[in-house]
């Protein structure tokens, strides 16, 4: 029998107390980020100690290992969302905290002084650390090329920039600066980064970016409708055009038009081709390197990346690497997307679907010969012609999902992988591995009863292998040579038991699909994205009804009265409906964070409250669109409604049970965005932000209808005042409907993630001249930058729901934006605005007159209110004030370095932008009232100044924490 043992913090300090239980949904303070853990989990160099991040309590937990298993000793508070951690030596533990933007030096030489003796602030959202260089003493930490700590201009609208950083650290000379000083900052050519190894030598480091992209991007529907109806050879059978023939709609199974829609091409074989090989290199402005993995050279003075050494195809998604010690070659965790394949559903209209087989979850192989790429699918005994056979079934149980933390045997013949959505440790023979000779086997597969392994380290003197789960917050020992698992131990968990329960069905690829190997979190990676989009439209669908509310009036003039084809001015026979029609065309991957309170989801709301089409729950009476919660603005009802998907999508053979989805609906809808790293962390704007700012809040309308915020509503104290509502604020939307221009209604989306989506510079130009005369409200661009070819770019997709908008200027250079007197139409090679053709006009047009200015020559200052705009919208407000998160640790040499950052910490709290607290070595306190208060409740408060006069005597060094408002009292405490 499995030993379960419940560890509390308590039991940690105190030896003895039980693990309380988890909060009560009602009694909830706890703000959920879902971080995904890089490296959580380590064993000292003597074997004696074992090292687990407990990434919800912002913990580093310690245990005693023997024969007899695991003892808890003692934990040590660290930043929040601790994620990856890596030993200089037995006595020495740096821990990289994901939100803090911060690595926490934690000494633990001596259990009762063990503590955070310094704290480093590095770029955004830090993921990865190891030790290399000469010694081992250099520290390399993966981030975001952004972030309120860095020393240096990100150039965040700046072309040909990587968006990948790795901070390189001399653990022997921090230097005296407030954040430390680093060696370097490498920057990578890639997006976002995260996952590290390092040679055993220690002389190379591999880097290897997150979301690298497969070299997809999207063509927007403009550009596809005139270049196939314009240029011969090239044809669209979906939407029945081709060369020289009339254009006619897209049609679903019930013969009803469909939207026109933009096309996912990919590059191959040199050349960017769509699903049926055409050719579409002329409207492709740039070239992917898709390069995933960088070489480090960590013995140069300073370390810097090797020329002409970087791995391309390694996968879309890359989580974690590690190094076979016995031949150096490295090994990749990763997912392959197969977004260039179309349509969900059962593909009966279609042929084609991408249900069942949305990612390949695989281990790439680096370096067998040279810079060879060699990618190794990890289900080759999948039948994907085949969906969707009841679960369980023989495919479901031999598959592995999300392969992520890796172990290996010191003779590099075994590796353990965390198969982090199939609940189990994969083992592979290396040499099978390598060469492709492996097969999927259920029985080299080892259940662990927590779920969600994350992270993996041997102990080969005991044999055993341990294992972090996240699922459950636990540690699962497994007996080598059993190949089981013989004990599980639960660390303490602060999250809610709705947030535990619901955990599972994002990520079980085993519970959610027929194959074993797709979850929602195949795309949602931990409840996030995957920055790519997806051409996910149904042609065995029907269309259902959108009740909006709509921001403005569905039945405006001659764009839903007359369709207007923009190529030739000719009425279509599609008449635009704001309605939800099944062929929806490519669209970006949404975050599942901050969902609440924000209405109905997918970038067309067609995941609605406002009506009960999909679930049959009270089709003919939905409630009326009230806020908060009713019709539309019901997210708990919107989000329900994707139950459909795990059929649908996932290929699962029935929906979830109500019970279930109610679990996960609890689950997603307490997932929070984390602040705008790109905003000050007083919260101010910098002058061009400011003047955007400034232009967005302006009274005007700046598209003829609405103002900027008059759409995308900027209210920090959204539906505050309902109890009910649990995630108050609205940033960028409230939940209504628009018409965007497009050939599709859209909900106003929200604007809070805008700068994850940087790295793609360049779009095509429209060549047709009937193209240059536009609606009032047709979303074209002026040519204000980015003109012509771009050379190499980070990433496939931008802006807009289908990514095809390089970036925000451009956005904002739509002639939807133009100023422009009533009754006047405006065009793109733009002398002045000309009257609108009669057969156009249905009603007053009262002009544009708070747009932005109509560029006849792209002069200066035109472009800086787009760039002020841009710059705003950038640093968009979240649903948390940027300084959460912020850390600083005092000690008794540092007072003058780091007192003005204390003092900023503190100026924040009193605004309620969070909670302060301070760790010590006698504990934890709140800062409340001008003082900071014991988090136990006992003891004398402390003023501020008192409290910096005990540093480094009997308080030892303090570590400063703004943490989520509401959350002090319990962080500071541990429980």
């Amino acid at each position: 029998m499995i030993a379960v043992i419940f560890l509390g913090l308590a039991m940690l300090w105190e030896h003895g107390a039980q693990a309380a239980p988890p909060s009560p949904l009602e009694t909830s303070r706890f703000t959920l980020f879902e971080s995904g853990q890089t490296r959580p989990i380590a064993l000292s160099k003597n074997g004696r100690r074992l090292f687990a991040l407990n990434t919800p309590n912002n913990r580093l937990e310690v245990f005693h290992v023997d024969r007899s298993g695991l003892t808890p000793l003692f934990s040590v508070p660290v930043g929040l969302e601790p994620v990856a951690l890596a030993l200089r030596n037995d006595h020495e533990i740096w821990v990289v905290n994901h939100l803090s933007d911060s690595i926490s030096i934690v000494d633990i030489d001596e259990q009762e002084h063990a503590r955070v003796v310094r704290t480093l602030l590095v770029g955004d959202e830090p993921r990865d650390i190891v030790f290399a260089g000469p010694g081992k003493r250099r520290a390399f930490i993966t981030t975001a090329h952004r972030g309120q700590n860095l020393r240096f201009d990100p150039q965040l609208t700046t072309p040909g920039v990587g968006r990948a950083d790795v901070w390189v650290f001399d653990a022997d000379q921090l230097g005296d600066t407030l954040e430390g000083d680093p060696l370097t900052v490498i920057t990578l050519f890639t997006d976002t980064p995260r996952a590290l190894t390092v040679t055993p030598d220690g002389r190379r480091v591999y880097a290897a970016g997150f979301h690298t992209g497969n070299k997809t991007t999207t063509i927007n529907e403009f550009l596809v409708r005139q270049a196939i109806t314009t240029i011969p050879g090239r044809i669209y059978p979906e939407l029945r055009l081709a060369h020289n023939n009339p254009p006619e709609p897209l049609v679903n199974h019930e013969g009803k038009s469909q939207p026109s829609v933009g096309l996912i091409v990919q590059f191959r074989h040199g050349h960017w081709v769509d699903d049926l090989g055409q050719n579409w290199d002329d409207l492709v402005p740039f070239s992917l390197p898709d390069r995933d993995v960088f070489t480090i050279d960590a013995m140069a003075d300073p370390p810097r990346a090797v020329a002409d050494e970087s791995y391309s195809g390694v996968g879309t998604v890359l989580f974690n690497m590690i190094v076979n010690p016995a031949n150096g070659h490295v090994y990749v965790a990763n997912t392959e997307a197969q977004n260039q394949n179309r349509f969900e559903g059962a593909g009966a209209a279609s042929g084609h679907t991408v249900r069942g087989h949305l990612h390949e979850s695989r281990i790439t192989v680096l370096g067998r010969s040279g810079l060879s790429v060699e990618p190794r699918h990890l289900n080759k005994h999948i039948d994907y012609d085949h969906c969707c056979d009841p679960i369980p079934n023989k495919e479901n149980d031999t598959s592995v999902a999300f392969p992520q933390g890796m172990a290996i045997t010191p003779d590099g013949r075994t590796l353990y992988v965390a198969a982090f959505g199939t609940r189990e440790v994969a083992v592979y023979d290396t040499q099978e591995l390598e060469s492709d000779r492996f097969v999927p086997d259920a029985r080299k597969q080892i259940p662990v009863s927590g779920g969600g392994p994350s992270g993996l380290v041997l102990d080969r003197p005991h044999g055993r292998l341990y294992v972090l789960t996240r699922f459950d917050n636990g540690i699962s020992t497994i007996d080598l040579d059993k190949q089981r698992e013989v004990s599980h131990l639960n660390l303490y968990n602060p999250e809610p038991a709705h947030i535990v329960k619901g955990r599972r069905f994002l990520y079980d690829a085993s519970l959610t699909s027929s194959h074993g190997d797709s979850a929602c979190a195949s795309c949602h990676v931990f409840g996030d994205l995957d920055s790519l989009a997806w051409d996910l439209g149904d042609p065995d669908g029907d269309q259902t009804e959108n009740t909006g509310p709509f921001k403005v009036d569905t039945d405006i003039g001659f764009f839903l009265l007359r369709a207007i084809d923009p190529l030739t001015g000719d009425l279509l026979p599609n008449p635009l409906t704001p309605h939800f029609r099944p062929m929806k065309g490519p669209m970006t991957t949404q975050s599942l964070r901050g969902l609440d309170n924000h209405g109905s989801m997918h970038w067309r709301g067609d995941r609605t409250g406002g009506n009960r089409a999909i679930l049959g729950e009270g089709a003919d009476s939905p409630d009326d669109n009230v806020q908060p919660n009713g019709g539309s603005f019901d997210e708990d009802l919107a989000f329900r409604k994707f139950n459909i998907a795990f059929v649908g999508l996932n290929g699962r053979d029935s929906m979830l049970a109500k019970e279930d989805m109610q679990a996960f609906t609890d689950f997603i809808l307490e997932i929070t965005y984390p602040p705008n790293p790109i905003r000050n962390l007083d919260n101010s704007l910098n002058e061009s932000q400011q003047r955007g700012h400034d232009f967005f809040l302006g009274t005007l309308p700046s598209d003829t209808f609405q103002t900027c915020h008059g759409c995308h509503v900027l209210d920090k104290d959204g539906n505050r005042q309902f109890p009910a509502v649990k995630h108050p604020g609205f940033f960028g939307t409230d939940g209504q409907f628009s018409f965007e221009g497009e050939s599709q209604f859209f909900k106003i989306p929200h604007l809070r993630n805008l700068y994850q989506k940087i790295g793609m510079f360049g779009m095509a130009a429209l060549e047709n001249p009937s193209f240059l005369i536009t609606p009032p409200g047709s979303l074209q661009f002026a040519p204000l930058a980015n003109v012509g070819p771009q050379g190499e770019q980070v990433r496939g997709f931008g802006f807009l729901h289908d990514g095809s908008t390089d970036t925000v200027f451009r956005f904002v250079s739509g002639s939807v934006f133009f100023q422009r007197p009533p009754g006047t139409i405006p065009i793109l090679d733009p002398r002045t605005p000309v009257a609108l053709p009669e057969f156009l006009v249905d009603g007053e047009d009262p002009g544009n007159l708070g747009g932005l200015p109509n560029p006849v020559v792209p002069e200066q200052d035109q472009i800086t209110l787009r760039r002020d705009l841009e710059a705003f919208l950038l640093a968009f407000d979240s649903n948390l004030a940027p300084v959460v998160g912020q850390q600083v640790t005092l000690s008794s040499k540092n007072a003058a370095r780091v007192g003005a950052r204390i003092d900023l910490l503190i100026s924040r709290a009193q605004l309620g932008e969070c909670d302060l607290i301070a760790q010590t070595r006698r504990g934890g306190y709140v800062y409340g009232n001008g003082k900071f208060e014991p988090a136990t409740g006992k003891g004398t408060a402390l003023s501020d100044a008192k409290l910096r006069e005990t540093a480094g005597k009997d308080y030892g060094e303090i570590t400063y924490t703004c943490t989520p408002p509401g959350t002090g009292p319990r962080i500071a405490l541990g429980r």
